[in-house]
């Protein structure tokens, strides 16, 4: 198998599924990784298909543990004071080469394994789930850390108990699969479960510079969508990120007159004709902002 991998895709569900047959898994809140181990070394690929192996050098390494010709699907984070920190997922992923073995000792990343695609070159994506999920669980159990399968139950009730519990550890919800299941790539084919404050919001625009953007004026799916709304300000590296984004982004003519923008006034901001759309925390119109945790470029 060779890169691009075209990986599996969920759709958003408001309620957990339940029925026999089916496996959940917790949500991490990282980015979405696939593994390749070839016979000439590792390839680290970005849900995109961005190769991002330069970035992560101590995954890299690790998974030069695997036998040639394996495949794996997942999702990288970096783990600090007890929960995954997914700013620091995106530091890591904005990192030079140069940086990137500093931040590889002061950063560890760790890898969330949910899916096996290729094993010592046979290809296994038309296998059941619950196949796949036992050729992945004896692939890694001795291997150990930074390379683990995510934890999956058939239980509703115990995923619902990780559901309510585990967002203090950084986990974002649930990602259900059947366990009949072939990998479905490039197709919605898994549901996912969020916790109701994270969601896809419009970015409209932005304050500050193209070269130094300060924050993202959005759009929010079920609120006044008349009124935009100002984020709270960017962290560094969603600020490279966007200036990267910016870059190729068609410019949108100056506005004509300023908006009137929640948090922000009449002062006049950068318009963006198409809108951007960003992945954002948010939990009341007033306080505090959206938190905006991450641009989905994939879209």
């Amino acid at each position: 198998m060779s890169p691009p991998v075209r990986v599996a895709l969920a759709a958003s569900v408001g309620t957990l599924p339940r029925g026999p047959g089916l496996a959940y898994e917790p949500k991490f809140d990282g980015h979405r990784m696939v593994v390749l181990r070839t016979a000439g070394g590792v390839v680290l690929q970005a849900r995109s298909g961005r190769t991002v192996t330069a970035a992560f050098p101590d995954l890299a390494a690790a998974a030069r543990a695997l036998p040639a010709g394996t495949v794996l699907d997942g999702e990288v984070v970096v783990w600090h004071a007890g929960r995954t920190e997914f700013a620091l997922v995106q530091r890591r992923a904005a990192a030079t080469p140069a940086r990137a073995a500093a931040l590889a000792r002061t950063l560890p990343a760790s890898y969330a394994a949910f899916d096996v695609l290729e094993l010592a070159g046979l290809d296994v994506r038309a296998r059941p789930y619950a196949h796949r999920r036992e050729l992945l669980v004896d692939l890694l159990a001795p291997l150990g850390p930074p390379l683990q399968p995510v934890p999956m139950t058939t239980d509703p009730e115990l995923a619902l108990t990780w559901y309510e519990t585990l967002p203090a550890s950084g986990i974002e919800g649930l990602v259900v699969k059947r366990l009949d299941q072939p990998y479905p790539s490039g197709r919605r084919s898994w549901r996912k479960l969020r916790h109701t404050n994270v969601r896809d919001a419009a970015v409209i625009g932005y304050t500050g510079t193209p070269a130094r953007p300060l924050a993202l004026v959005l759009l929010l799916p079920g609120e006044d969508e008349e009124t935009p709304l100002l984020s709270s300000p960017l962290p560094p590296a969603l600020r490279t990120a966007l200036t990267a984004t910016l870059r190729t982004a068609p410019k949108a003519p100056p506005a004509a007159s300023p908006l009137a923008v929640t948090g922000l006034g009449e002062t006049p901001y950068t318009p963006l004709d198409p809108p951007l759309t960003a992945e954002v925390r948010h939990t009341s119109t007033r306080h505090p902002p959206p938190e905006v945790l991450r641009l989905r470029t994939d879209l």
